[in-house]
C-alpha cells in the first residue's frame, strides 16, 4: 500500500517521518499528474501547493481548525489529506467538486471560488471563536498572490489588524501568478522578496562553501559573498509592507521545503494573534509540461496526455467565442483609436490577448478587482476613450453596483463583453454565469446584445463600441461557436427573422445561441402540425417593438435562456406585453433560481428542460393539449419523443 493510500485523515500524517512526508509529496503530485490529465482540472495550482498543504495539515486540527482557500480549485490536495482519493469523475456529473464542498467533506469550509474573499471569511469566524469562547481553535486562510490584487483582502486586513485578541494564521501562497503573472505594485514587492529570499539562500551557501574551503577560491567565495552581501542591503525589506499594516510576519518561507513550512506555522499557532506567513512556491511543480507553459502554467485543463502535457485530440469544433471576439476586438482596436479594453487577471480567458500583443498600452490588466476595473472604466470614458471590460460573467456578479451607479448612473460609454455565460459546466455553481441577464437588465439604460453565432458576434460588438451615451453589454457562452445560422430577412428594428410558418401557434424568443434549440424545437411540431415563428431579438434589452407585436399575433410565445427564469429576459417580455394591453401568454424557459452542481453544460440544459425535445413536448402538452405540469416533465428521462398532436 502507497503512502497516500493510507492517509484517510490528516492525523494520519502525525505518524509519517521527514522521508516518508517527502515520499507522500512525490506520490501526490503523480496522482495529480495521472488523474488531472484524465478528467481535465485545475492542475497547475495544486502541484504548487503539496508540500505546504501537508504541512499545514500536519500542524493545525482539521475541522476544529477551519481552513478557508482562495481560491478553491488549489483545494485537491486538501481533499487527499482529507481521505477523498476518488479523483475518477471529477468535476463531473455525480463525482468530486472541482472546489471544497461542504457536502462532501466536514473539512471543506467556505465553497465558493470567488478569489479574495478568504480573508473575510477568516476574520468573522475568528471573531466568531473569540466571542463564543473558543479559544483553543484557529483559522488559516490560504490566499494567492494573485487575490491580494482584490480589494477585499484589504477590507479584511484593515479589520483584521485591528483586533489582535484572536488565533488566525493567514498563509500567503506566494507563487507570482493568479491565472497569469500577477501584475501591479502588489506583484512588484512580492516579486523583490522573492528575489531577496533567492539571493539570501545563495549568500548562505556561498558563506558556507567560504568556510570549508581556502587560497584563491575562498576570495572568489568571499567576493561572491560580498556582491550577494551589498545586493541584499539595497533589497525591499520583507516586512516593509506588512508591519506598516500591524499584523505579525513570518517568511519568506520556502513552500516546498516541510520542515520549514512546519516551523513557521507552529510559531504562528503559538503567537496568540493575526499572523501573517509568506510561502513561496512553485506552480506546476513537479512536473515540467507545466513549468515550460508560460501563459498559465497549466492553471486549468482539459484532458491531457500525462508524459507530455499535450492535449488529447478532440473532434474539430470550429473557433470559440473567446478566439472570435479576440479577432474582432482588435479590428475594431484598428479602426477606433478610442478602444481599450480591461480585463481582471484573465488576459488570454476572455480573449483580450491579442488586443494586448498589438497594442500593449491600450489594454489594463488591474488584478482580480472587477469593481476597480469598472469605475475605472467609468473614468476612461469620461476621459475620452471607449473602454471595453471583458470578465467572465459569474464575476460581473461582483460589480453591480460599479456598473449601476458610476457607468450607468453617468451615461458612460462603457461596453461590457461576458464570456462563459450561462451554464458553463464542470466548475460548479460559483462559475456558472447565470445571474447577468436578471441583473444587468435592472441597470436604466442599459443595452444588452446576445449574440447567436459568430457574425453576430461581429455585428453586435461593433454596435455595442459604437454606443457613447450609456453602457452595453455583450454576453456569450463557453465552448465553441458552430456554424453561423442565417436570417430570413431581418426586421426593421434589427430582429432577425429565422423561420416563419402560415400557422402562427408559438413564437420562439431565443437568447442568443439557444437560436438553434429553438429551431430544432419548431422543426418537431412541425412535424406535429403545429407552426412556429422563430426570431433572433440581436439585442434582448430593451424588448424590441417588433417582437412585441409578433406577440400578439400568436397563440404562445415562448423565451429560451440559460438565465435564471426570476427576472429573466421572458419576465420583461411578459411586462412588456401586458403594458401594451396584448394578452398571449408567455412561457418563460431558463434555469431555476438555485446553484447548480457540476456537470457537462448538455446535462444541466437537459436537467433544466432546456433541449428542443423537452420544449417541443411541453408545447403539445402542458401549452396545447394535456397540461402535463412542467416541474412533472422535466423529471422525466428525454426520450426525444414528441406526442401527437393534431388541431
Amino acid at each position: 500500500m502507497s503512502l497516500l493510500e493510507q492517509i484517510r485523515d490528516p492525523r494520519d500524517l502525525d505518524r509519517l517521518s521527514d522521508e516518508q512526508l517527502a515520499d507522500l509529496a512525490g506520490e501526490i503530485r503523480a496522482f495529480l499528474i495521472a488523474n488531472v490529465a484524465r478528467t481535465g482540472g485545475h492542475l497547475g495550482p495544486n502541484l504548487g501547493v503539496v508540500e505546504l498543504t501537508i504541512a499545514i495539515h500536519r500542524v493545525f486540527d482539521s475541522p476544529k481548525d477551519p481552513i478557508v482557500f482562495d481560491t478553491g480549485h488549489q483545494a485537491y490536495v486538501h481533499k487527499l489529506l482529507t481521505g477523498r482519493h476518488d479523483f475518477a469523475h471529477l468535476r463531473q456529473r455525480g463525482g468530486m467538486a472541482g472546489y471544497p464542498q461542504r457536502s462532501e467533506s466536514e473539512h471543506d469550509i467556505v465553497e465558493s471560488s470567488h478569489a479574495s474573499s478568504s480573508l473575510s471569511w477568516a476574520d468573522g469566524i475568528s471573531r466568531a471563536f473569540t466571542v463564543t469562547g473558543q479559544s483553543d481553535r484557529h483559522v488559516v486562510a490560504v490566499v494567492g498572490d494573485g487575490a491580494l490584487t482584490g480589494g477585499m483582502t484589504w477590507e479584511a486586513l484593515n479589520n483584521i489588524t485591528d483586533d489582535n485578541d484572536r488565533n488566525l494564521v493567514i498563509v500567503v501562497n506566494d507563487n507570482g501568478r493568479s491565472y497569469a503573472p500577477t501584475i501591479g505594485g502588489m506583484a512588484r514587492f512580492l516579486n523583490g522578496v522573492r528575489t531577496q529570499a533567492l539571493y539570501r539562500d545563495l549568500y548562505l551557501k556561498s558563506r558556507s562553501a567560504a568556510a570549508r574551503v581556502g587560497g584563491p577560491a575562498q576570495a572568489l567565495y568571499r567576493g561572491v559573498r560580498g556582491a550577494l552581501h551589498g545586493f541584499l542591503s539595497r533589497a525591499v525589506n520583507n516586512d516593509q509592507l506588512y508591519s506598516n499594516l500591524d499584523i505579525k510576519y513570518i517568511g519568506p518561507v520556502n513552500g516546498h521545503d516541510i520542515a520549514a513550512m512546519e516551523e513557521a506555522l507552529r510559531q504562528a499557532k503559538n503567537y496568540g494573534a493575526p499572523v501573517l506567513v509568506h510561502a513561496i512556491t512553485q506552480k506546476g511543480r513537479g512536473y515540467q509540461p507545466a513549468l515550460d507553459d508560460e501563459a498559465d502554467q497549466f492553471h486549468a485543463v482539459g484532458q491531457i496526455d500525462p508524459e507530455t502535457g499535450a492535449p488529447v485530440a478532440q473532434p474539430a469544433s470550429g473557433p470559440s467565442w473567446p478566439s472570435v471576439f479576440a479577432d474582432e476586438i482588435l479590428a475594431l482596436a484598428e479602426q477606433n483609436p478610442r478602444i481599450v479594453g480591461i480585463t481582471a487577471a484573465m488576459m488570454r480567458s476572455v480573449g483580450l490577448h491579442k488586443l494586448a500583443e498589438r497594442y500593449p498600452e491600450r489594454v489594463h490588466d488591474v488584478g482580480i478587482a472587477e469593481q476597480h476595473a469598472v469605475t475605472s472604466a467609468a473614468g476612461l470614458a469620461y476621459g475620452g476613450l471607449h473602454p471595453v471590460v471583458a470578465v467572465y460573467a459569474t464575476f460581473m456578479n461582483r460589480a453591480f453596483d460599479q456598473a449601476l451607479m458610476d457607468v450607468a448612473l453617468h451615461r458612460a460609454g462603457v461596453t461590457f463583453v461576458l464570456p462563459s455565460s450561462g451554464v458553463t459546466g464542470p466548475d460548479g455553481p460559483s462559475h456558472h454565469g447565470m445571474w447577468d441577464l436578471a441583473l444587468l437588465q435592472i441597470i436604466p439604460g442599459m443595452r444588452l446584445a446576445a449574440p447567436r453565432d459568430a457574425a453576430r458576434l461581429r455585428e453586435e460588438l461593433a454596435e455595442a463600441v459604437a454606443v457613447d451615451d450609456g453602457p452595453t453589454a455583450v454576453r456569450f457562452p463557453k465552448g465553441a461557436v458552430g456554424d453561423d445560422i442565417p436570417a430570413l430577412r431581418r426586421l426593421d428594428d434589427g430582429v432577425d427573422l429565422l423561420r416563419e410558418s402560415d400557422r402562427k401557434d408559438v413564437l420562439f424568443v431565443p437568447v442568443g445561441p439557444f437560436a438553434r434549440t429553438a429551431l430544432r424545437a419548431a422543426e418537431l411540431l412541425s412535424a406535429q402540425g403545429i407552426g412556429s415563428t422563430v426570431v433572433d431579438p440581436r439585442w434582448v434589452v430593451p424588448i424590441p417593438r417588433s417582437i412585441v407585436a409578433l406577440s400578439a399575433e400568436h397563440r404562445i410565445v415562448i423565451t429560451i435562456e440559460d438565465g435564471i427564469r426570476v427576472g429573466g429576459i421572458g419576465t420583461r417580455l411578459r411586462q412588456d406585453l401586458r403594458a401594451a394591453g396584448i394578452d398571449t401568454a408567455v412561457d418563460e424557459l431558463g434555469l431555476p433560481d438555485d446553484f447548480l452542481a457540476h456537470g457537462t453544460r448538455d446535462e444541466i440544459l437537459a436537467q433544466a428542460g432546456l433541449t428542443p425535445q423537452r420544449i417541443a413536448r411541453d408545447v403539445v402538452e402542458q401549452v396545447l393539449g394535456s397540461k402535463v405540469p412542467r416541474a412533472r416533465a422535466a423529471e422525466d428521462t428525454d426520450t426525444g419523443a414528441v406526442p401527437q398532436h393534431r388541431g
